[in-house]
């Protein structure tokens, strides 16, 4: 009863925080190849005014979905370290994505159980001005990918990435966790952070000093576990630590050879010297060679059959002969054998039977030949005197 008592206004609270909730709706206008970051702000989501500050105890969590759909298009994501964080979308849209996309953000209070809706509406287009052909991405260690959102962290960066490349406009082309690359998660130590790329585009070409990083010579050293080859001074460090040994460089400024189409042709093959198959073919005649394959093993195979059937039937000697061949003495020894062997059978049927011969004296083996005994032997007594 107390526990429904409790349950009741949280219920209630939550209903008339979905109930009264209305959509708010925001315009925003992502670039095609730009890199998009919007943040889902608490304060924005708490309609609180502008002179009253977020209280830092709120938990605010998010969710994101394309309208229609259960979740974020392909382009796009999203990332929130904790419920008192501010979460982010960001991603970079490409050709195909062009047009507009309705995004619906769900804030959900932790303490209050309110629910608040925000629509964004995208309308991605074509960026102005001139094209980025000369494109690099940096691996940053010392960062995650929610420090490098914001504005004043990626103007930083691109302030002092300024100093290693020619003089001329940077453009942030991508944002991605090391996490979605294939990264690890790193130990729970303190300055243990995740890694983001950051990938950025020029339309002024690379300098000396990062065509050396990314030289075939410099990712050899890398190999060897050597410091890679740098000429210039790091003007990113110490706020970015970057990862010399996976800077890549993309130069789109000469454009790739079109493949040539092929015409599929009638299959006929056009004359050619060097290709000349025969017209005809001479008729062959292959029986000879069919008796040859086939029935020379077969006949082979009979003779051995023959053969052998003679070895083991026609060469028996006989049992006349064998018996003619063994010994009188031999001859006796092993009928007495097998006459003792009947006889021991017919005892074990019937224990009532005279003596076995073989135990009455004067019994000659060889010939088969008793005599009556004067005394049977079997009844005197072992020791006489017990008589």
């Amino acid at each position: 009863m107390v526990a429904a008592l409790i349950w009741i206004p949280l219920l209630v609270g939550l209903l008339a925080g979905l109930g009264g909730t209305e959509a708010q709706q925001t315009t925003l206008h992502p670039l095609v190849g730009r890199v998009f970051v919007h943040t889902l702000d608490h304060a924005t989501f708490l309609r609180l005014p502008e002179h009253i500050a977020v209280p830092p105890t709120v938990r605010i969590t998010y969710h994101a979905h394309l309208q229609g759909h259960p979740d974020l298009p392909r382009w796009l994501r999203y990332t929130q370290r904790s419920p008192y964080n501010p979460g982010f979308l960001y991603g970079t849209a490409t050709p195909e994505d062009r047009g507009r996309q309705v995004i619906e953000v769900t804030a959900y209070n932790r303490d209050s159980f309110d629910t608040t809706r925000q629509s964004l509406v995208l309308l991605i287009g074509d960026p102005e001005g001139p094209r980025l052909p000369y494109q690099a991405e940096f691996l940053v260690r010392n960062h995650d990918v929610e420090e490098v959102l914001p504005s004043t962290p990626a103007h930083r960066f691109l302030t002092a990435l300024a100093g290693l490349w020619e003089p001329g406009e940077l453009q942030l082309l991508n944002i991605t966790s090391a996490l979605d690359r294939g990264g690890r998660v790193p130990l729970p130590i303190e300055g243990r952070k995740e890694g983001v790329y950051i990938k950025v585009g020029s339309a002024s070409p690379f300098s000396t000093c990062l065509k050396m990083v990314a030289s075939p010579d410099s990712h050899a050293r890398c190999a060897q576990g050597q410091p890679p080859l740098l000429s210039c001074y790091d003007n990113l460090a110490p706020h970015f630590r970057v990862d010399w040994c996976n800077v890549s460089l993309v130069d789109k400024s000469v454009p790739e050879p079109v493949d040539e189409v092929t015409t599929p042709g009638d299959g006929i093959l056009e004359h050619d010297p060097f290709f000349c198959p025969p017209t005809e073919a001479t008729a062959q005649d292959f029986l000879a060679d069919f008796l040859v394959t086939l029935l020379l093993p077969l006949l082979v195979a009979l003779l051995l059959t023959l053969l052998l059937a003679y070895v083991m039937c026609c060469r028996r000697e006989g049992r006349l002969k064998r018996d003619l061949a063994t010994s009188d003495i031999q001859m006796v020894h092993h009928y007495t054998i097998h006459g003792n062997t009947e006889e021991l059978r017919q005892m074990a049927a019937s224990r009532e039977v005279p003596r076995p011969l073989s135990t009455l004296p004067m019994f000659n083996v060889r010939t088969g030949q008793r005599l009556p005994p004067r005394v049977d032997s079997a009844q005197v007594p072992l020791i006489l005197d017990q008589h």
